[in-house]
C-alpha cells in the first residue's frame, strides 16, 4: 500500500543552551522564527519519552521569507536535563546525521559559524564530483552537531532536476 510522505520539514536538534544555539543558527542565516515557546503537557513528554515534569523550550528557525520546510528546530529539555552525548569534534561518526546547507560564499558562512561558537570549523576544500566542483566544509555547532556547508546558490534548493552523471 502506498503512502504519502513530504519533503523533510525540519531537523530537530536537542541543545544544551537554546539561546546560544539560536545565535549560532541565526548567524548561518536562519533568521526567521516559525515557533518559539514551551512544549508543556503530557503529549510532549510522551512523544519524547521524558518525565512529565520536564520542561521543553522550543524554537523553530527558518529562512525569513522561505517556506515552512528545511527548518531547524532547537529543543532545550530541563527538569531533569537528559544525558548528553559525548562532545563531538572532528570528522563524522557512523550513525551520525549531518545538516546540509547551501551557502554562498561558503567562506563567509564559515567565518560566521566560527564567530558564533562552532566547536570545529576547518577551512573549506574543493570537492570534486563527476558533474561539478564546489567548495565544501564540514563543521560542528556549539553542541557538536555536524553541518555540511556546500558552496552553491541557496536558490538551487528549489531545483527539481536529478543529477545526471
Amino acid at each position: 500500500m502506498a503512502h504519502a510522505i513530504s519533503a523533510l520539514i525540519r531537523a530537530a536538534v536537542f541543545v544544551r543552551d537554546l539561546d546560544r544555539s539560536t545565535a549560532f543558527y541565526q548567524a548561518l542565516g536562519f533568521d526567521g522564527v516559525y515557533f518559539d515557546g514551551m512544549l508543556d503537557g503530557p503529549s510532549a513528554a510522551s512523544v519524547l519519552f521524558i518525565p512529565d515534569s520536564s520542561k521543553v523550550r522550543c524554537r523553530i528557525l527558518k529562512k525569513q521569507a522561505g517556506p515552512n520546510f528545511g527548518m531547524v528546530g532547537l529543543f532545550e529539555v530541563t527538569d531533569p536535563v537528559p544525558p548528553a552525548l559525548p562532545p563531538s569534534e572532528g570528522p563524522p561518526r557512523i550513525g551520525e546525521v549531518a545538516l546540509v546547507i547551501y551557502a554562498k560564499p561558503v567562506a563567509d558562512a564559515i567565518a560566521a559559524a566560527r564567530a558564533a561558537g562552532a566547536v570545529w570549523a576547518p577551512d573549506a576544500i574543493s570537492f570534486n564530483m563527476p558533474h561539478r566542483q564546489q567548495m565544501e566544509v564540514c563543521l560542528r555547532d556549539p553542541d557538536g552537531v555536524l553541518i555540511n556547508l556546500v558552496e552553491r546558490d541557496p536558490a538551487e534548493q528549489h531545483n527539481t532536476e536529478p543529477v545526471v552523471l
